[in-house]
């Protein structure tokens, strides 16, 4: 599945595919009601399949909206939800600080990307629910970011329940894709006037390859 063209229309500069991963329970719902609605509810709703949000935000003068899918943690569901990787232009890997298990599934995750994803896609680590008390936290904050820092991904604690960080993750990935959207433009365009100015016969009539690539 393509991602959508990340082009300028009427409304916004940048379209961005978000995806929200992460096993069943960790608040990945939570995190994109507080960010898209500004709300947060304590009822537990399992999503089934798949869902999601819009939001259009300001970025470095540019108006960039966010398209956010959240999926279901359920390996019933996990059919359904593959599907949806190959369009993602960013990736959030979200885990619960207080159970472990959802924490050590994240390399899990990390290969559904590897296999699905495309090989650029943006990745950033987030450990939810962080506002609960210390006494039922069971992966510490160094864990994770040790974990992050061992993909190369950043790494943000969050609470959805008491708005910590949220904006920060969704702005963060968010800005990171947006550069390498523009540096992706910013290439495609020299090897454009490339093409046209050689030879076809000091090529040997073979055609000049872009390297860059639009999109995801």
């Amino acid at each position: 599945m393509a991602a959508p063209p990340a082009r300028a229309r009427a409304d916004y500069d940048y379209l961005i595919k978000l995806l929200l991963i992460g096993d069943s329970g960790v608040g990945k719902s939570c995190l994109l009601l507080r960010f898209s609605d500004g709300s947060f509810t304590t009822s537990f709703i399992t999503t089934i399949g798949i869902d999601f949000k819009i939001r259009t935000i300001e970025l470095d003068g540019k108006r960039i909206k966010l398209q956010i899918w959240d999926t279901a943690g359920q390996e019933r569901f996990r059919t359904i939800t593959t599907a949806y990787y190959r369009g993602a232009m960013g990736i959030l890997l979200v885990y619960d600080v207080t159970d472990e298990s959802s924490f050590n599934n994240i390399r899990n995750w990390i290969r559904n990307i590897e296999q699905h994803a495309s090989d650029n896609v943006n990745k950033i680590l987030v450990g939810n629910k962080a506002d609960m008390d210390e006494s039922k936290r069971a992966v510490p904050t160094s864990k994770g970011q040790a974990l992050a820092d061992e993909y190369g991904i950043k790494f943000f604690e969050t609470s959805a329940k008491t708005n910590l960080n949220v904006e920060e993750v969704f702005f963060s990935i968010a800005r990171d894709i947006k550069q390498r959207l523009a540096e992706s433009d910013n290439r495609a365009e020299p090897s454009t006037l490339k093409i046209n100015q050689q030879d076809p016969a000091a090529s040997g009539g073979q055609a000049a390859q872009k390297s860059s690539c639009c999109g995801s």
